[in-house]
């Protein structure tokens, strides 16, 4: 079975598609066992990590956990709590006790505004699917500087590798600061030259990352860059 490794092209599979033997293997999400073999319960991408196969969605939302790293943008603002948008079908809540500075009610405009990007942390999810965020943490912070870019959640373990070695490439290439968020969202800071070559990075990782011929196409363009110290 192809597990997009190694030189190996991803397979596309449909409902019901027969993806190989189950002995000896573990079966994962999107996927069942049925008289030795495993079938595909969802059209999307095999993947076989760790003896366990499963389908990987071609489009999926993003369903927040408490622990996630998340690139989130302000989209409202209350005396007492920012509004966040998290790429998701529910808004993230950012109360002024969980923000990285001392904030008086009714001052929360003062520290961010709508539109303003930070690096933030899921706090909780209730049963309700109330999430509530904290910037209190290390590294936590909001983004002043770079740009943010949205990649679908099915290729966040793509864009990061084995790892994080494809993602170590993107940033010793580009020579910029890059982080991604569990939410499908990445920051990228640098200088003009080097950002633009991530975004051109990240795009090819999204629509080539799972063919066998990837591995040339990212050496070829990691070539183009021009390395500090260069002439």
């Amino acid at each position: 079975m192809s597990n997009g490794q190694n030189g190996a092209e991803q397979r596309l599979v449909t409902p019901g598609m027969a993806i190989g033997p189950s002995d000896g293997v573990r079966v994962g999400s999107g996927a069942l066992a049925h008289n030795d073999t495993i079938i595909a319960t969802r059209l999307g991408w095999v993947r076989e990590i760790n003896n366990t196969v499963s389908v990987d969605p071609i489009n999926s939302a993003y369903m927040p956990r408490s622990g996630d790293l998340i690139v989130a943008t302000v989209a409202e603002v209350r005396n007492n709590l920012w509004f966040m948008n998290i790429n998701g079908p529910f808004q993230g809540l950012l109360p002024m006790s969980l923000a990285p500075w001392k904030v008086e009610f009714g001052a929360a405009r003062q520290h961010m505004g709508i539109g303003d990007v930070v690096l933030a942390r899921v706090q909780e999810v209730d049963e309700c699917h109330n999430v509530v965020l904290t910037m209190k943490g290390v590294g936590l912070r909001r983004l002043n500087q770079g740009s943010v870019h949205s990649v679908p959640i099915n290729h966040i373990d793509r864009l990061r590798g084995e790892g994080n070695a494809m993602l170590q490439r993107l940033r010793d290439a580009s020579d910029c600061r890059i982080i991604i968020g569990e939410n499908g969202k990445v920051w990228i800071d640098g200088d003009a030259d080097g950002m633009a070559w991530a975004r051109k990075a990240v795009a090819l990782v999204q629509s080539s990352g799972h063919k066998s011929t990837f591995e040339a196409e990212f050496s070829a363009l990691e070539k183009t860059t021009q390395k500090k110290g260069d002439a």
